[in-house]
């Protein structure tokens, strides 16, 4: 009794694991390569699935989702001697389970050590100041590279990025030294083309001023030889009447030609700025006879405009009277 009772406890434990090793239940994103005796036979996809126990079982759980690799900090020497800290990110996703789980012993180590070598090898090729302005460069190298690499262990690399690029301490204050003094010596040429360009547009404001002003006492002396040439040749009309009345025995007109200059040479000394004291003459005879020669030719001219009148008001002679 005891015994029957204990061997269907066993059959039944039996078959319960013999339910389980049957019966497979893979999750999504993942799948499972089985084996038979060891070896490998076909890959399990996502879903239920029924094997045969102890004949065929599961050899590797193969995460197929997108995966991020940490690549651990290291020191890297630039071309030119130059020791820096780098690190980064891996993106990759397995693509072949069955290669992933057979080709490779340790799929992670193995891309870490690869990555880790190829920044050895892309960094070690650049100075300094490049690699650190050509960032995208180096990630585009690294991948192209590492995904080469892999593509038999059944892994598309599809993302490698340079997380950290750390140069020695010295060597940042020296190239912020450096940043300084050429943003110094920027400032300084900004500030000598303001000069320049501020002494070039003063000179040429004055230069303008001076034409302008040359060009000012141009037309000034040129309108002064106008007004005197004008003056001049008034004073040759005037003399020209005045000979012309001698001419005719108007002995009148030189009379008034005589007191004109005399009154005018007589008002420029008593306008002058050095004259204090205006001195008149004793004998004043000569400037009243000539200002009796232009009363006369007042008068003459008066009696000459009178006589016209007249004889444009007299009707003409009617025909026959």
């Amino acid at each position: 009794m005891f015994s029957s009772g204990f061997v269907a406890a066993v059959l039944a434990v039996a078959g319960i694991i013999v339910l389980f090793k049957t019966v497979r239940m893979v999750p999504q994103g993942f799948e499972w390569t089985v084996e038979r005796f060891g070896k490998y036979t076909h890959t399990l996809d996502p879903g239920l699935h029924f094997l045969v126990p102890i004949v065929y079982g599961i050899g590797r759980k193969v995460n197929m989702m997108e995966q991020v690799l940490d690549v651990p900090s290291q020191d890297v020497i630039t071309k030119d001697n130059a020791v820096v800290r780098v690190d980064g990110v891996v993106f990759f996703q397995v693509l072949d389970a069955a290669k992933a789980a057979y080709e490779v012993a340790n799929l992670e180590v193995a891309m870490i050590a690869l990555v880790q070598t190829n920044i050895r090898t892309v960094i070690g090729s650049m100075d300094l100041d490049e690699s650190l302005s050509q960032r995208e460069a180096i990630n585009a190298q690294l991948l192209g590279v590492v995904d080469h690499a892999t593509n038999p262990w059944g892994v598309k690399v599809t993302r490698i990025e340079i997380r950290d690029i750390q140069p020695p301490r010295d060597l940042v204050d020296a190239m912020a030294r450096q940043m300084k003094a050429e943003r110094e010596k920027r400032a300084q040429i900004l500030e000598a083309e303001g000069s320049r360009q501020s002494e070039i547009l003063r000179a040429e404001g004055e230069k303008q001023a001076a034409v302008l002003e040359a060009e000012g006492r141009k037309e000034a002396a040129f309108r002064d030889a106008e007004a005197r040439e004008r003056l001049a040749e008034a004073e040759a009309k005037a003399t020209t009447m005045v000979s012309e009345a001698i001419a005719k025995g108007d002995v009148q007109a030189i009379n008034y030609f005589v007191a004109q200059k005399y009154v005018e040479a007589f008002a420029k000394l008593a306008t002058a700025p050095n004259q204090k004291f205006v001195l008149m003459p004793m004998e004043a005879s000569g400037i009243l006879g000539s200002l009796g020669g232009v009363a006369e030719l007042a008068r003459e001219a008066l009696a000459g405009q009178q006589a016209n009148a007249a004889r444009r008001n007299t009707p003409p002679p009617r025909p026959g009277a």
